[in-house]
């Protein structure tokens, strides 16, 4: 495994390293607003309740939201994890078939730290990952925003996209989760030992941003390469391309595709005889880190793909007297860290040695 989570920033070529900066020096400085695609029905043995938390995980106000309604943990439902350190907003549910919620409900929340905007009712409980997007405004200071090439940076990303890695959060305080990977697919994965598959998210999650940071650093991580699979903007459609003409790499300039990467799992097509210019990083991620994706085809996940690129929905960039606040929209799954790196250094993004 690498010695480092140290993986590359598109704009270090063009700009040099980030200068320092803060993004969460309060938690009004992170707004996270959960978007679905739908909204509850109005009539069904589940309450939608839309919130707003502070200083809470998603699961804190799980098990508040069950103990106040005298439910289990598992009568809640909700579609995405928001963080803590944050204001975020979101819908979560509660199994109440033939009954209502206690009262008052929200006056006990509101005590607790997490408002409620909306309640409607909905026949079925809210699954994980049906939310479309989330939208996040966020409020940046220090050196990095006073530098004269911080408006240049971010134009850059509003251009061109941002490398969609996942986030130091992802692999655990310290990167401590690959290490436990690692000790656990050295005896054999177990369920048991691995129920909710946070290990093996991060083991996939890491060989991802492996072949993403090798993409970065040839600079071919947003331009389509004989081979790629590719996905459309905005949906999870993806299709392979066997050579890449113009017209792929015009619609990948302009936004509207970007090349796929792989969530590594069974079913992966590596050809170790491809000439495919694709298929040469996907070779070399099984070559580099033979451990890893053997003990992941062998918990079984299925090979899915995931964009090397997000574009950035809605962007606006508003000066204050003390910084400035970056809004913007990412597809379900991305994470706004990926951006904040690219323009700010700051210890949460510093690299962690592993293993």
């Amino acid at each position: 495994m690498s010695p480092a989570l140290d993986w590359a920033r598109s704009l270090g070529a063009t700009f040099g390293p980030p200068q320092p900066g803060d993004y969460r020096a309060v938690a009004e400085d992170f707004l996270v607003d959960e978007a679905l695609d739908f909204a509850p029905e109005g009539h069904g043995e589940h309450l939608w309740l839309r919130i707003e938390k502070r200083g809470q995980t998603t699961l804190d106000v799980v098990n508040m939201l069950a103990r106040l309604c005298d439910v289990t943990p598992r009568d809640i439902g909700y579609s995405g994890m928001k963080d803590r350190l944050a204001v975020t907003r979101q819908w979560l549910s509660v199994h109440l078939p033939g009954r209502d919620a206690p009262e008052p409900l929200e006056e006990r929340l509101a005590a607790l730290g997490t408002r409620v905007l909306e309640r409607a009712r909905h026949p079925r409980k809210l699954k994980r990952g049906v939310h479309r997007s989330n939208r996040f405004s966020l409020r940046l200071s220090g050196d990095a925003v006073a530098a004269d090439d911080f408006s240049a940076r971010w134009q850059a990303l509003c251009a061109s996209g941002v490398p969609n890695y996942f986030g130091p959060q992802r692999f655990g305080a310290g990167g401590r989760n690959l290490e436990r990977v690692q000790a656990l697919f050295a005896r054999g994965w177990r369920k048991r030992e691995d129920r909710q598959g946070m290990l093996l998210s991060s083991a996939r999650s890491f060989l991802f941003n492996e072949l993403l940071n090798a993409r970065v650093k040839t600079g071919c991580w947003a331009t389509p390469l004989d081979g790629d699979t590719l996905m459309l903007e905005g949906t999870q459609s993806i299709f392979t391309a066997e050579h890449a003409n113009a017209e792929l790499c015009r619609r990948a300039a302009e936004l509207d595709l970007h090349p796929a990467g792989p969530l590594w799992g069974t079913g992966m097509p590596v050809d170790f005889e491809s000439a495919a210019s694709a298929q040469r990083f996907e070779v070399g991620l099984k070559q580099a880190h033979p451990m890893l994706c053997d003990g992941i085809e062998q918990a079984g996940a299925k090979c899915a793909r995931r964009a090397l690129r997000l574009r950035l929905g809605e962007p606006e960039f508003v000066p204050l007297d003390t910084g400035v606040r970056l809004s913007f929209s990412l597809p379900k799954g991305s994470f706004a860290t990926a951006v904040l790196r690219e323009l700010i250094a700051h210890p949460d993004f510093a690299p962690l040695s592993v293993g």
